[in-house]
């Protein structure tokens, strides 16, 4: 017999521990090296623990739901037994192959958050209908809502009032615990602008087309505001601080924080040295921060420090909000979305497409003269996007 640990991954200085939050397999099952075996989740990501070694799982240490330390071990494999567990997979291959279309052994592909929905419905993944080698999100939504249909047959009784309890994940918890320690402990004041995004939107229009045929992506509205948010964080560098304890410190770079969407809610990860980025180096990067967000593929890494935020809640409808900075951060910019409104324009009443802006900042640190002006310049910047190449 030769033992293997299944250990938790090196957590990064900012996560104390973890919570297992799901195990794919029992012990007495046959492993192949690479093989996911479980998934903890921390205060800021889901990470996918795989199997180190071929062999069979011989016990689990940490149960679902219990916290976890970093290099704690999880389970244990003997890697003596791969051998012996190997025939048994044999002499199930004949069945895939004259039957794929009615197979339950594959192990198809799953990101954290649809094995999360697997795991709500009750269901094997493998055992819902999908297209290829992957079971996606939209497979497992389809295969929730065929139940839906046979719902009369299941219906509560006339007059009942149905509720379901369902704990908060440790990343929404971790959420909420930062949230109020924000608003108790930082003196948090939000100032608003408007912006004139129609010279914007024409520049865009007009090169769009070109920008993605030579770079490869969409040029979106993203990239110029994070230009506009590091041209006026240079200006006024007291927005690109952060606070530890009673003193302040000023950072000569900046690391720009995107709030984008995932399954287990939001998350910001950090575009780094923004400012040495071209605006195709930031659509990439968002880009692809977005799909590993929705992939549960994000590292802790990735989802650690930055120096400044930007929040965009226009994406689903928000017209203005009052976000709330992320500590140790001393602000974050709120974007919101666009809607054609009467603007005066040298001395006319015209129908321009308006975005309302927001900046949360600690009043501690930060006058409001330095927020107001922050706010302005990034108006200033977005309304004659020739400043962004001049940098005035």
């Amino acid at each position: 017999m030769s033992i293997v640990d299944v250990k938790v991954p090196v957590l990064s200085e900012s996560v104390a521990d973890a919570t297992v939050l799901e195990w794919y397999k029992k012990p007495g099952d046959a492993l192949q090296e690479g093989d996911k075996l479980v998934d903890i989740e921390t205060d800021k990501v889901v990470l996918e623990v795989v199997a180190p070694k071929a062999g069979v799982l011989t016990g689990i240490a940490k149960d679902k739901g219990v916290s976890v330390l970093s290099e704690e071990v999880l389970g244990t494999i003997d890697t003596a037994a791969v051998a012996a567990a190997a025939p048994a997979t044999a002499t199930v291959a004949p069945v895939a192959t004259t039957a794929p279309a009615t197979t339950t052994s594959a192990d198809p592909k799953t990101s954290p958050a649809v094995r999360k929905m697997a795991a709500d419905q009750g269901v094997n993944p493998a055992s819902v209908p999908h297209t290829g080698d992957r079971v996606t999100k939209a497979d497992m939504l389809a295969a929730g809502q065929k139940p839906a249909s046979a719902a009369p047959a299941v219906a509560p009784l006339a007059g009942s009032r149905p509720e379901e309890r369902v704990p908060m994940t440790r990343m929404r918890k971790r959420t909420a615990e930062r949230l109020l320690e924000a608003q108790h402990h930082h003196a948090l004041l939000t100032t608003f602008n408007e912006i004139n995004m129609k010279p914007m939107m024409d520049l865009r229009a007009k090169y769009k087309d070109e920008f993605e045929k030579k770079h490869g992506t969409k040029l979106g509205f993203m990239s110029f505001f994070t230009k506009a948010t590091v041209a006026a964080l240079q200006k006024f560098p007291i927005i690109n601080a952060s606070t530890e304890g009673d003193d302040i410190i000023y950072h000569g770079y900046y690391d720009i924080g995107i709030a984008v969407s995932s399954q287990r809610g939001l998350v910001v990860p950090i575009l780094r040295d923004a400012d040495a980025l071209s605006f195709a180096d930031i659509e990439k990067g968002i880009a692809e921060y977005g799909k590993r967000a929705r992939d549960g593929k994000l590292t802790i890494e990735e989802l650690t420090g930055g120096t400044f935020s930007i929040t965009n809640g226009g994406i689903f409808g928000s017209m203005m909000s009052t976000p709330i900075l992320n500590p140790p951060q001393s602000a974050i910019l709120g974007m919101h979305n666009i809607v054609d409104r009467p603007y005066v324009e040298n001395g006319q009443v015209v129908v321009r497409p308006i975005m309302y802006v927001a900046l949360t900042y600690d009043h501690r640190i930060i006058d409001g003269r330095d927020a107001v002006q922050f706010l302005v310049a990034i108006k200033n910047a977005i309304e004659d996007p020739a400043r962004l190449l001049l940098e005035v």
